[in-house]
This record gives C-alpha cells, structure tokens and sequence, in this order.
C-alpha cells in the first residue's frame, strides 16, 4: 500500500483500485491561470499519472493576486515551466508535458486524442467553443469552469454521450472578443477544485457526475444551485 495516497485510498469509494486508475489517467488543462492552477494542484497530489499543460502565456504581477502555482520570482517566466517545476516538486511520479502554445484548431485535434479527460482553465468563450467540438468529436468528457468577480459554475460536457457546452450556450454567429474583468481570488480556487473533484469521480468511478447539470454558486452570499442543462 502506497503510504501517500493513504487517506484516499481509505475511502470505500476510491480504494487501491480507483488509485490504479488515477495512476494510468492522462489528463489535459487547457490554461494554468486562476483556474488551471488549483486543478493541477489537487490532480497532480492525487496521483494523476499524466498531466498535460497548455498555456502560451507568462507570468505577471497582477496573477499572483489568484495563480497560486506562481510566486513573485517567476514573473517574466513561461507559466507551463514554471508551473511544471512547482507540480514536479509536489509529486515526483506525475509525468507532465508542457505546450507554450495557445490551444488552437491547428493542435487541437493532436492534444485531445492524445489523453482522457479535457479540463477548463481558460478565460475566453472561443477556446470554449474549440475544446467541446474537439472532446465531442473524439468522444472525451469536457470538464467545465468559468468565473467571474464573486461567482462560478461548473459543469461536466461529453459524458458518456452526455450534453455539450454549445447545448448550455448556443454559438453565436460571431463570438465576442475576450475582456479581462473583475474576480475576487477565492473563487478561482473554489471552481477549481470542484473541477479537479469533477475529474477525479470520472476517473475513479464514484460519485455523480455533473453531466447535463450546472452547478452555480455566488460567494457573496453562499448561495447556490444546480440546474438541469
């Protein structure tokens, strides 16, 4: 028995058997800001065995007040580098593979067929738009995340032929330029987690699905719901 996976290899529900599966899943995060930092955090600590991180942009002043993953020495640096570094530090046995790069339709395809499960880091409905014709097209679940100033949803795409994030939000004929706002750091670290616990009951088995569901919460007064997609 692995003494560090110890108490979640103690719940009924994971058990050494849904540690295995943890060990040979590969896993994509498309943007490891505010977001992708907490769920390569807590993926990386359950024993992910592959993780993939995409993100062509570096760190700043202004991420710190939410990126985790990242510290006042590394800005200037390339934030899937140092992000590696940090989660490498955190679990020697995750494998990691880095991609400077945006998520694109030109390495979409390429990166999605190469692992399980696609997770949301990003910021912008466009890359939203090419990760769910991507992961319906290979057949591989979307785990879904957005936020903005005090509140966050999260929902699971693709499932099991389950519904898609063009279903929650039909593509407009033109699709809005990205722009930057407002967000208190917690709430990153919230729907993050969530995700990451989203990513690891699809692996391991157990638990409810957020498929065809929506989670929404507001952190200013703690209210919160799940609808039907």
């Amino acid at each position: 028995m692995n003494e560090r996976y110890i108490r979640q290899t103690m719940i009924p529900e994971i058990g050494e058997a849904g540690q295995e599966k943890l060990k040979n899943a590969k896993v994509l995060i498309v943007g490891i800001g505010g977001l992708g930092s907490p769920i390569s955090l807590y993926l990386t600590a359950a024993g992910v065995g592959q993780i993939g991180l995409i993100d062509d942009d570096i760190v700043s002043k202004s991420n710190l007040q939410r990126q985790i993953l990242y510290t006042e020495a590394e800005i200037g640096q390339s934030k899937v580098e140092c992000a590696c570094r940090r989660l490498s530090a955190l679990n020697s046995s995750t494998r990691f593979e880095t991609y400077p790069n945006r998520f694109t339709p030109d390495n979409a395809n390429q990166l999605v067929s190469a692992y399980d499960i696609i997770v949301d880091g990003c910021d912008n409905a466009a890359t939203r738009y090419l990760i769910d014709d991507v992961c319906s097209r290979f057949k591989k679940p979307y785990v879904y995340g957005s936020i903005s100033e005090f509140r966050g949803q999260v929902s699971v795409f693709n499932y099991r032929g389950g519904s898609r994030y063009s279903d929650l939000y039909p593509r407009p004929e033109v699709i809005p330029p990205a722009r930057p706002g407002g967000v208190i750091g917690t709430i990153p670290g919230i729907i993050g987690c969530m995700e990451a616990a989203e990513v690891i009951k699809i692996i391991t088995g157990y638990g409810e699905v957020l498929s065809g569901k929506l989670f929404l919460l507001d952190t200013q007064t703690l209210q919160h719901e799940i609808i039907e997609i």
